[in-house]
Protein backbone atom coordinates (compact mmCIF):
# COMPACT_ATOMS: atom_id res chain seq x y z
CA UNK A 1 0.00 0.00 0.00
CA UNK A 2 1.30 3.45 -0.93
CA UNK A 3 2.08 6.01 1.74
CA UNK A 4 1.00 8.88 -0.52
CA UNK A 5 -2.60 9.97 -0.59
CA UNK A 6 -3.82 12.17 -3.41
CA UNK A 7 -5.81 15.03 -1.98
CA UNK A 8 -7.77 17.64 -3.84
CA UNK A 9 -6.47 21.16 -3.55
CA UNK A 10 -9.84 22.82 -4.03
CA UNK A 11 -13.33 22.01 -2.73
CA UNK A 12 -16.40 22.97 -4.77
CA UNK A 13 -20.16 22.81 -4.30
CA UNK A 14 -21.76 21.51 -7.50
CA UNK A 15 -25.23 22.39 -8.72
CA UNK A 16 -27.21 22.28 -11.94
CA UNK A 17 -28.52 25.05 -14.15
CA UNK A 18 -30.51 24.06 -17.24
CA UNK A 19 -29.13 20.51 -17.19
CA UNK A 20 -25.45 21.49 -16.94
CA UNK A 21 -23.23 21.10 -13.89
CA UNK A 22 -21.65 24.17 -12.33
CA UNK A 23 -19.53 24.68 -9.24
CA UNK A 24 -18.46 27.41 -6.83
CA UNK A 25 -15.75 27.37 -4.19
CA UNK A 26 -17.04 25.91 -0.92
CA UNK A 27 -15.40 28.79 0.94
CA UNK A 28 -17.88 31.16 -0.71
CA UNK A 29 -20.94 29.12 0.28
CA UNK A 30 -22.61 30.08 3.52
CA UNK A 31 -25.51 27.62 3.32
CA UNK A 32 -27.99 25.87 1.05
CA UNK A 33 -31.70 26.44 1.58
CA UNK A 34 -34.84 24.87 0.19
CA UNK A 35 -36.66 27.16 -2.19
CA UNK A 36 -38.92 29.55 -0.31
CA UNK A 37 -41.25 32.37 -1.29
CA UNK A 38 -39.41 35.44 -2.53
CA UNK A 39 -40.50 39.02 -1.99
CA UNK A 40 -40.21 40.84 -5.33
CA UNK A 41 -38.38 44.17 -5.25
CA UNK A 42 -39.85 46.70 -7.72
CA UNK A 43 -37.72 48.23 -10.50
CA UNK A 44 -34.93 45.68 -10.40
CA UNK A 45 -33.47 43.57 -13.21
CA UNK A 46 -35.40 40.46 -14.28
CA UNK A 47 -32.65 38.19 -12.91
CA UNK A 48 -33.16 39.73 -9.45
CA UNK A 49 -35.97 37.42 -8.39
CA UNK A 50 -36.53 38.98 -4.97
CA UNK A 51 -35.35 38.89 -1.38
CA UNK A 52 -35.64 36.46 1.51
CA UNK A 53 -35.45 36.90 5.25
CA UNK A 54 -32.47 34.94 6.53
CA UNK A 55 -32.52 35.07 10.31
CA UNK A 56 -33.47 38.75 10.33
CA UNK A 57 -31.28 39.83 7.40
CA UNK A 58 -32.54 40.75 3.96
CA UNK A 59 -30.78 38.62 1.34
CA UNK A 60 -31.21 39.33 -2.39
CA UNK A 61 -31.83 36.24 -4.54
CA UNK A 62 -30.52 36.17 -8.11
CA UNK A 63 -31.56 33.76 -10.86
CA UNK A 64 -28.29 32.79 -12.56
CA UNK A 65 -30.22 31.12 -15.37
CA UNK A 66 -31.79 34.47 -16.27
CA UNK A 67 -28.45 36.24 -15.86
CA UNK A 68 -26.87 33.75 -18.27
CA UNK A 69 -29.80 33.88 -20.76
CA UNK A 70 -30.90 30.30 -20.01
CA UNK A 71 -34.51 31.06 -19.13
CA UNK A 72 -36.17 31.44 -15.76
CA UNK A 73 -35.55 28.89 -13.00
CA UNK A 74 -38.81 27.08 -12.36
CA UNK A 75 -39.61 25.89 -8.86
CA UNK A 76 -39.41 22.13 -8.40
CA UNK A 77 -38.88 19.88 -5.41
CA UNK A 78 -35.11 20.12 -6.06
CA UNK A 79 -34.85 23.90 -6.52
CA UNK A 80 -32.52 25.40 -3.94
CA UNK A 81 -31.11 28.74 -2.89
CA UNK A 82 -27.33 28.73 -2.50
CA UNK A 83 -26.43 31.52 -0.08
CA UNK A 84 -22.93 32.88 -0.69
CA UNK A 85 -20.61 35.54 0.59
CA UNK A 86 -19.19 37.43 -2.36
CA UNK A 87 -16.93 40.42 -2.76
CA UNK A 88 -18.52 43.48 -4.34
CA UNK A 89 -16.55 46.71 -4.37
CA UNK A 90 -14.21 45.58 -1.54
CA UNK A 91 -17.21 44.62 0.59
CA UNK A 92 -18.42 41.14 1.54
CA UNK A 93 -22.10 40.79 0.64
CA UNK A 94 -24.45 37.88 1.24
CA UNK A 95 -26.39 36.91 -1.90
CA UNK A 96 -28.60 33.95 -2.70
CA UNK A 97 -28.58 32.26 -6.11
CA UNK A 98 -31.18 29.87 -7.44
CA UNK A 99 -30.07 26.41 -8.54
CA UNK A 100 -32.19 23.79 -10.29
CA UNK A 101 -30.65 21.31 -7.87
CA UNK A 102 -27.62 21.10 -5.58
CA UNK A 103 -25.48 18.02 -6.15
CA UNK A 104 -22.46 17.48 -3.92
CA UNK A 105 -19.15 18.83 -2.66
CA UNK A 106 -16.25 17.65 -4.81
CA UNK A 107 -12.51 18.03 -4.62
CA UNK A 108 -10.43 18.94 -7.64
CA UNK A 109 -6.69 19.43 -7.87
CA UNK A 110 -5.12 21.91 -10.27
CA UNK A 111 -4.42 19.19 -12.86
CA UNK A 112 -8.17 18.50 -13.09
CA UNK A 113 -9.02 22.10 -13.98
CA UNK A 114 -8.51 23.54 -17.46
CA UNK A 115 -8.92 27.14 -18.60
CA UNK A 116 -12.33 28.17 -19.87
CA UNK A 117 -12.84 27.60 -23.60
CA UNK A 118 -13.44 30.60 -25.86
CA UNK A 119 -16.46 29.09 -27.63
CA UNK A 120 -19.51 26.98 -27.00
CA UNK A 121 -20.61 28.15 -23.56
CA UNK A 122 -23.89 29.82 -22.72
CA UNK A 123 -22.24 32.25 -20.33
CA UNK A 124 -19.55 34.87 -20.73
CA UNK A 125 -16.08 33.40 -20.20
CA UNK A 126 -15.15 36.20 -17.81
CA UNK A 127 -17.47 34.50 -15.29
CA UNK A 128 -15.78 31.10 -15.66
CA UNK A 129 -12.74 30.21 -13.57
CA UNK A 130 -12.19 26.96 -15.45
CA UNK A 131 -13.59 23.59 -16.49
CA UNK A 132 -13.20 20.79 -13.97
CA UNK A 133 -12.80 17.20 -15.12
CA UNK A 134 -14.07 14.56 -12.72
CA UNK A 135 -14.19 11.02 -14.08
CA UNK A 136 -16.35 11.34 -17.21
CA UNK A 137 -17.96 14.68 -16.25
CA UNK A 138 -17.13 18.27 -17.07
CA UNK A 139 -18.05 20.89 -14.48
CA UNK A 140 -18.07 24.61 -15.20
CA UNK A 141 -16.38 26.35 -12.28
CA UNK A 142 -17.82 29.83 -11.82
CA UNK A 143 -15.87 32.82 -10.56
CA UNK A 144 -18.73 34.02 -8.39
CA UNK A 145 -16.99 37.25 -7.36
CA UNK A 146 -16.64 38.26 -11.03
CA UNK A 147 -20.31 37.54 -11.68
CA UNK A 148 -21.29 39.81 -8.85
CA UNK A 149 -18.76 42.51 -9.76
CA UNK A 150 -20.82 43.08 -12.86
CA UNK A 151 -22.21 46.60 -12.58
CA UNK A 152 -25.84 45.55 -13.01
CA UNK A 153 -25.51 43.01 -10.19
CA UNK A 154 -23.94 45.55 -7.90
CA UNK A 155 -27.25 47.42 -8.10
CA UNK A 156 -28.96 44.35 -6.60
CA UNK A 157 -27.36 45.09 -3.25
CA UNK A 158 -28.19 48.80 -3.50
CA UNK A 159 -31.91 48.00 -3.81
CA UNK A 160 -31.86 45.78 -0.73
CA UNK A 161 -29.57 47.85 1.51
Amino acid sequence: MSDTVQTADNQYLTFTLDGEQYAVEVGKVKEVLEFTDLTKVPRTHDFMRGVINLRGSVVPVVDLRLKFDMGKTEQTIDTSIVVMEVGIDSEVVVIGTLADSVQEVIGLNDQQIEPAPNIGTAIDNKFIRGIGKLEDRFIIILDIDRIFKDEELATVTEHTA
